[in-house]
């Protein structure tokens, strides 16, 4: 079997998208979950847990995909595997039973927070969608102005530490936003693999923006699909509009190919 690298020089360039999906298809399957960090909100069938499981894999998403998941799974357990009853429900001692939970330079102070954000807008709103369908306005062809409202409504809450801000990106800061468009594509997608949970409706498959890191961007630029050479939100942008070409209507479902391409295949 040719392996992606024969592929690349004996193919034409019309013969990307052919082969983008090939790769889509490879890897947008159920076996894909089991790997990943988007197999933590699997573990539940309430969409409130899904939502808060979910965006807490998305935001620890960063390094060994293993090391990702299994802080993930500690914290379900230490959140008794309910999350969303144990944020707006914790005591006092619920809460002293994260205080020794660390994931790389996300601790205890950030937990804390997120927690209480949580509480805070479970209390008044049945879905997390809420929260970044908010500041979107009628016309949008992207979630830019969804993770700009979200940022602002994230840290609306009292006396917010300074330490937990860097853990949320937004487009007005330059950022690529790749966890949270990572997480809006968990939310939003559904297709028949059953992947992506696609229990959002009020954003559309086709606002979704690729989720953006520097294994995805080489390999965006191999294929002359990205020109940028910051790999920031104006970067994420350009890459979906050209992934539009290929699919306007689902241009995230070419994630699958770009990051197995970049991370799995090493390519």
């Amino acid at each position: 079997m040719q392996t992606a690298r024969v592929f690349l020089h004996t193919m034409h360039v019309n013969n990307l998208k052919e082969f983008l999906d090939s790769k889509v298809e490879a890897y947008n399957r159920p076996a894909f979950i089991i790997p990943d960090p988007i197999c933590i909100p699997h573990l539940f069938t309430k969409q409130q847990d899904i939502e808060i499981a979910g965006f807490f894999a998305a935001i620890f998403a960063w390094g060994n995909r293993t090391t990702i998941i299994n802080k993930s799974k500690e914290l379900m357990q230490l959140m008794d595997n309910s999350p969303h009853e144990f944020c707006l429900q914790h005591s006092t001692a619920d809460l002293k039973k994260l205080f020794s939970f660390k994931h790389r330079t996300f601790n205890t102070t950030d937990l804390l927070y997120f927690i209480a954000f949580f509480k805070m807008h479970y209390q008044t709103n049945n879905s997390l969608e809420t929260a970044f369908t908010g500041s979107m306005k009628k016309n949008d062809t992207d979630t830019g102005n969804a993770l700009n409202g979200f940022y602002n409504y994230f840290f609306s809450l009292e006396d917010v530490p300074r330490r937990t801000m860097k853990h949320i990106a937004c487009p007005a800061k330059k950022a690529s936003c790749k966890r949270l468009s990572m997480y809006l594509r968990w939310m939003v997608r559904k297709d028949e693999s059953q992947v992506d949970f696609g229990i959002w409706k009020n954003i559309s498959p086709s606002q979704l923006v690729i989720p953006l890191d520097v294994h995805v961007a080489r390999v965006a630029r191999h294929f002359k699909l990205l020109q940028r050479k910051q790999t920031d939100w104006e970067a994420a942008i350009a890459l979906t509009l050209e992934l539009k070409k290929m699919d306007a209507a689902d241009p995230a479902r070419y994630d699958f190919a770009l990051f197995a391409l970049g991370v799995l295949e090493r390519f």
